[in-house]
């Protein structure tokens, strides 16, 4: 859910890449350029899973990872328009791959964070496992998805206070507060995850909201413009 939410961009970067593209190669270009993609992904989202252990790297991630799930919640006016396409399949699949891993850091994070909250032997094959289950989803479904979110945007806010849950209970769950107060971090897990949960969809639902306002004010003042 983690990487199908914070990956609705990817499908729109793909689009882009592959736009250039002759018809027959463009269905290579996506599947080649998210196999990449996804590939790059595991190995930084295992990396990140390992750096957690360390002290206070917990309470950093966990702090990244509320303002992810805030920024969740914000509206996104900005088009894709910079992502340059290309008429070649290598480069097509090459600039999937690398706008891919510009815009992964908020799913690494996030990922990781969620794979923490499982057995350490199971981590790596959850982490391969989600990323695989969002493939179908990024190259087939997103606009399916995307019209869904649009739909019903209590789905958003799910996310967000998801990735809030995460986030409070990862920051309790440091190797520092665990090694000097392990009762403290025992008892702390779930009223942390719900105030973490509680910030997300708060604060992300004020800055939604004015950000909103701002940009009808602002269509509203170019329409009496162009009157």
């Amino acid at each position: 859910m983690i990487d199908i939410l914070l990956g609705g961009d990817n499908a729109v970067v793909i689009a882009m890449a592959c736009r250039n593209l002759p018809a027959k190669q463009r269905a290579k270009g996506i599947l080649w350029g998210t196999v990449g993609a996804i590939a790059l992904r595991v190995v930084l989202i295992t990396f990140a899973v390992m750096l957690l252990d360390l002290p206070f790297l917990k309470v950093v991630g966990g702090a990244l990872l509320l303002w992810i799930g805030i920024k969740l919640l914000i509206p996104e006016y900005d088009g894709h328009e910079d992502i340059a396409g290309s008429d070649k399949l290598l480069g097509a699949i090459k600039t999937i791959i690398v706008a891919d891993f510009v815009m992964s850091f908020d799913n690494v994070i996030a990922i990781a964070g969620a794979a923490q909250q499982a057995h350490e032997a199971h981590q790596t094959m959850l982490i391969i496992f989600g990323l695989l289950v969002s493939v179908p989803f990024i190259v087939f479904g997103s606009q399916v998805v995307l019209k869904l979110l649009d739909r019903f945007p209590i789905i958003i806010y799910f996310g967000g206070g998801l990735l809030g849950w995460i986030a409070g209970g990862m920051m309790v769950s440091d190797a520092y507060v665990t090694t000097n107060w392990p009762e403290f971090s025992f008892s702390a897990h779930y009223p942390a995850a719900l105030i973490g949960a509680g910030i997300v969809i708060a604060i992300g639902h004020l800055i939604a909201k004015k950000k909103r306002r701002e940009h009808e004010e602002m269509l509203a003042a170019k329409a009496a413009k162009e009157a």
